[in-house]
């Protein structure tokens, strides 16, 4: 079965790395969020790429959840020293791939491109593709003014009410090569449980993306990133609040409007499916955190289920 999952970093890496454990990983492509890359020290950092690279490759460190396993920090503290900017964290590890990565793209190699020689370096089994080799940048609105998506949510530990989200360069982005073959030829397109706003919204941002997969959407499946209307972390569900009025599963169904036939909902939402089936989308409950395996491996044959017996 082939799959493609749109995914953001923290949660969509352990999303794909439970599907992983259920069906083979050369079946899956992941299309990864671009819209929260920058500039840090005068390198590109692609941190949802790299969240899904490390997990994927099992070179992440799984108690913070992003950037490299036994990382050092060295460089950064060196920075610290002589007074450079520290908020945004750079592991002596991680700052390997971030100056090939910068070398790579100042000699004109595509993001993509780079990005299959990386994870054909570390051995990565499922096809890792940015939604777009093209600049685009998520950016947020707040009463406090309008700043990039790292500086909010890193900078600013993502305190300021958010009023609006941008996409700055979508208009003119195309998806990155290979990216719409792999959603035209999936049998199921999964959207990972990141947040709708700020890791799902860059990718459907891009039009041409937005559109295919608008015309598969009885075959794509959507998880909730909220149980019990909370999120498990991260400001989604404060986002859900001021952007979409609401943290019901009405909400999460119509930020994927005429893209879905199919979310998964939490046990602890179990009682809010009427309003998904109210807008013309199947509601698949479960249990939707990935604490162990059993529960893992309930939340894939749940999405897996969307798919009819051959």
């Amino acid at each position: 079965m082939r799959i493609a999952v749109l995914a953001g970093g923290v949660g969509g890496a352990r999303f794909v790395q439970a599907l992983a454990e259920v069906v083979p990983p050369s079946d899956v492509t992941v299309i990864a969020n671009v819209g929260d890359d920058l500039e840090v020290h005068g390198l590109h950092v692609s941190p949802d790429l790299d969240t899904l690279l490390y997990t994927l490759a099992g070179l992440g460190d799984e108690e913070r959840g992003w950037g490299r396993a036994e990382e050092t920090w060295n460089a950064l503290d060196t920075i610290e020293r002589l007074g450079g900017e520290t908020w945004f964290q750079l592991g002596d590890r991680d700052l390997g791939l971030h100056l090939v990565r910068t070398e790579a793209l100042s000699r004109g190699e595509a993001l993509s491109a780079l990005t299959k020689r990386v994870a054909r370096a570390v051995g990565l089994e499922p096809g890792l593709l940015p939604a777009t080799d093209d600049r685009l940048r998520t950016r947020i609105r707040t009463p406090a003014g309008e700043f990039e998506f790292q500086e909010w949510f890193v900078a600013r530990g993502h305190r300021d009410r958010v009023d609006a989200v941008v996409y700055d360069g979508a208009p003119e982005a195309k998806p990155a090569p290979g990216v719409l073959e792999a959603i035209e030829a999936a049998e199921l397109i999964a959207i990972a449980p990141s947040n709708p706003f700020v890791s799902i919204g860059p990718i459907l941002a891009v039009g041409e993306i937005r559109a295919a997969v608008e015309r598969r959407h009885e075959r794509v499946v959507a998880v909730s990133p909220l149980i019990g209307g909370r999120a498990v972390k991260g400001p989604a569900d404060a986002m859900f609040t001021t952007l979409a009025g609401g943290t019901g599963a009405g909400q999460v169904t119509d930020c994927y409007k005429g893209l879905i036939g199919a979310l998964v909902l939490d046990e602890a939402d179990a009682d809010d499916a009427e309003a998904v089936t109210e807008r013309g989308v199947r509601p698949l409950v479960t249990r939707t955190l990935m604490s162990d395996p059993g529960a893992r491996a309930a939340l894939v044959e749940t999405v897996l289920g969307l798919v009819p017996s051959a």
